[in-house]
């Protein structure tokens, strides 16, 4: 580990100090998850400038740009490069090594509280709920819920009388510093989450690359190898956690608490930073890369079936062009007895029942009217508003929903109100979705609208599930 570990190596590097610092203070502080080259650069050549100011210009006489890469590199691995999708600019990440290193030297400082009465509790509470939660006597389970229901009756008595039960200055602090480390860890897991996707994405790169069996041995490996991933305790634990965060009610509670914590006299004295109001923001970014990646992936195994089918249909017709070429010279050589022409290289099936039934022909009937001048005006407009989309009647019929219930999507508003104008009105709920800021699209799961055209048709649109959330 000491000779491949990126975070070993960092801790061993001469240029430690300048690493660790600049990452910390550029990644992990403002809870930043990707930088362009130019900011990051930016922000580099000024952290240079400044140690040059004081150690001297020897201390650190290359380039910013040289540092980057030179950081990026695979001897390093302290920062991932990589390409988002629909920019040429590359962007930077710190990898979850450098945020363990970062994390060690972190906690290397002296703290001038240390709560230990917070974690005590967590421990009891997490070990009450394992114990709860595997109690398979119906009876027992009666017994502690009509325990819980006492303390809670006796608790509102006392609140009743006017006793309340508060939680001191020390507490409050003990807490909430507990708070803050578990929420800035949850970004860290993220990281390292997305890296066991990303792991997954090259392996199947790598398998497809030397690849030399049938497609279907290659995608039942991969697929294999996908749902034991989204099996394991990591998956459904990411998977629990992603729908606790996609519910907006549960987003409505978290803003509200943390507000409301962050209003108490005793949080503000520790000068907390105010980017934790919103870090369950941060997180639904995290999860929203970590499912990007999952979809790259399935996006690689769609190409690597199209890349397979072309080359195999390429070979078909070299095949056939070597049988031409070998004809043509053998009817040169011997004539035209040596050569045997085939109409066609398979046999043309018609079943009975693909025939189609006799429909007699229809005779038009024309007749001879004479053609007489008009008067007036025609107006054109209505060649112009063939089709006319009411939007302000669709926001309404959105907000009715919304009203009873948040979030709903796409296809359970068409559900209420089926589609009249068929895609012109699907698209302008699309306009809508796009505009709305309390909008998400949930790309890792697909939808299924439908609707009737005029013809007595049915007509299918395949979507991500589109979520519009209450204002």
């Amino acid at each position: 580990m000491r000779r491949v570990h990126p975070a070993w190596r960092l801790l061993l590097a001469d240029s430690a100090p300048l690493v660790a610092s600049f990452l910390h203070q550029n990644f992990i502080l403002p809870n930043v998850r990707t930088l362009s080259r130019p900011e990051i650069l930016s922000l580099l050549e000024d952290a240079l400038f400044a140690v040059r100011e004081v150690a001297g210009p020897e201390s650190y006489p290359r380039e910013a740009a040289d540092y980057l890469e030179e950081w990026a590199s695979d001897e390093r691995g302290w920062l991932r490069k990589y390409y988002p999708l629909d920019s040429d600019l590359p962007h930077y990440d710190i990898t979850p090594a450098t945020e363990k290193a970062l994390e060690w030297l972190s906690s290397l400082e002296e703290r001038a509280f240390i709560g230990t009465s917070s974690r005590l509790l967590t421990i009891v509470e997490l070990l009450r709920q394992m114990a709860e939660g595997s109690e398979t006597d119906p009876e027992a389970r009666i017994r502690e819920l009509e325990r819980r229901k006492a303390d809670i009756e006796a608790e509102i008595g006392r609140v009743r009388e006017g006793r309340l039960d508060l939680l001191d200055e020390t507490e409050l602090r003990e807490r909430f510093l507990q708070v803050e480390a578990t929420a800035r860890g949850l970004l860290s897991d993220f990281r390292a989450v997305e890296q066991n996707f990303r792991k997954l994405d090259r392996e199947v790169r790598e398998k497809v690359a030397t690849w030399e069996g049938s497609k279907g041995e290659l995608l039942a490996e991969v697929f294999g190898e996908r749902d034991a991933i989204s099996d394991s305790d990591q998956g459904r634990s990411f998977r629990a956690f992603w729908d606790f965060l996609m519910s907006a009610s549960r987003q409505d509670e978290l803003t509200r608490l943390l507000e409301k914590v962050f209003s108490l006299e005793a949080v503000e004295r520790l000068r907390p930073d105010r980017r934790l109001l919103r870090i369950h923001y941060d997180w639904l970014e995290a999860g929203e890369v970590a499912q990007r990646t999952v979809a790259r992936l399935s996006g690689q195994l769609r190409r690597f079936l199209d890349e397979a089918v072309w080359l195999e249909n390429r070979r078909i017709m070299e095949i056939v062009r070597s049988i031409e070429q070998r004809a043509l010279a053998l009817r040169g050589r011997m004539g035209e007895r040596a050569v045997v022409l085939l109409e066609d290289s398979r046999p043309d099936l018609r079943l009975p029942l693909e025939r189609p039934l006799h429909r007699p022909p229809v005779r038009t009937r024309i007749r001879d009217l004479p053609l007489l001048p008009g008067e007036g005006e025609v107006s054109t407009d209505l060649l112009f508003s063939q089709i006319f989309v009411d939007r302000g009647r669709l926001e309404r019929q959105l907000d009715r929903l919304l009203a009873l219930r948040s979030p709903v999507s796409l296809g359970e508003v068409l559900e209420t109100y089926p589609l009249t104008r068929g895609l012109s009105e699907l698209v302008v709920y699309l306009v809508i979705a796009s505009e709305r800021r309390e909008t998400v699209a949930d790309e890792g799961r697909e939808e299924v609208l439908a609707w009737e055209d005029g013809e007595g048709g049915r007509r299918e649109a395949r979507l991500a599930r589109i979520l519009f959330y209450r204002r």
